[in-house]
């Protein structure tokens, strides 16, 4: 019965809140600057929460043939992560990349500093099992003239937390490329005033790519890390295509010895 009836209310509730944005929809063209102003306001948290939902619902029933399953981690990982723009669909899906930083959903970031803007960025579906994720990142590169081209995903906070300089950080990627591309992935952990930044570089065969960062080397003082990011590198990327299939970060404690 309380089910029945807190259902009923729910659907109360829905319908009411339809109806006023349908009325406030009528009725926008007749408002006042500042009521407008409030009114998108309003409107653009919601529509945050709600590409929330969707891409959260997208990442479990859009493909179930692909799954979002995470790749084998190694013995001892006590954390692993793939973003949400390999996880589910983005409410905005590509962008011509005309400035030094565009946005591709929630932390993920594409920087260059090509004068030219010939850099579009697509989020794309993957088709294959093997892809593993069911979504992709697409960097079409055409004149580019920039010293730098370069992808930034800020870590999450479960990633700093507990992190010691006794681990070893891993970024697994699949990429596929029209030609070899040089690329360099670089943890950067800011710990006080410092920034700690080990640079590994992707080799260039095959589509996976590895690249693991020890922390005993970083000099690293894990008594006041803050945050974590990682950056791509993509070096002499003109006039090519680069898709990045999937990208799993994850951590594991160095054997003791």
């Amino acid at each position: 019965m309380a089910g029945r009836i807190a259902r009923a209310l729910a659907g109360w509730h829905q319908r009411r809140t339809e109806e006023r944005w349908v009325r406030l929809a009528e009725t926008t063209p007749d408002l006042e600057s500042h009521e407008l102003r409030a009114l998108r306001s309003e409107a653009r948290g919601l529509r945050a929460q709600f590409d929330r939902v969707m891409q959260a619902a997208d990442a479990r029933l859009a493909v179930p043939s692909l799954g979002a399953s995470l790749p084998q981690m190694p013995l001892g990982t006590d954390w692993s992560w793939r973003p949400d723009l390999w996880r589910g669909a983005l409410a905005n899906p590509g962008a011509v990349a005309s400035a030094d930083r565009t946005a591709l959903g929630e932390g993920v970031a594409l920087y260059h500093d090509c004068p030219l803007g010939e850099v579009v960025v697509r989020q794309v579906r993957n088709a294959k099992a093997e892809d593993r994720a069911p979504y992709g990142l697409a960097i079409d590169v055409f004149g580019f003239r920039g010293s730098f081209l370069s992808l930034a995903l800020n870590l999450p906070v479960a990633a700093v937390e507990g992190l010691k300089a006794r681990h070893l950080v891993r970024a697994e990627l699949l990429v596929d490329c029209d030609r070899p591309v040089k690329a360099f992935a670089r943890l950067n952990i800011k710990h006080g005033p410092n920034l700690a930044q080990p640079v590994s570089a992707l080799p260039e065969a095959g589509r996976e790519k590895l690249a693991e960062f020890d922390l005993a080397y970083a000099g690293l003082n894990d008594k006041r890390i803050e945050r974590a990011w990682l950056d791509l590198i993509l070096n002499d990327a003109g006039m090519s295509r680069i898709v990045i299939r999937d990208l799993v970060v994850s951590r594991r404690p160095r054997a003791e010895l």
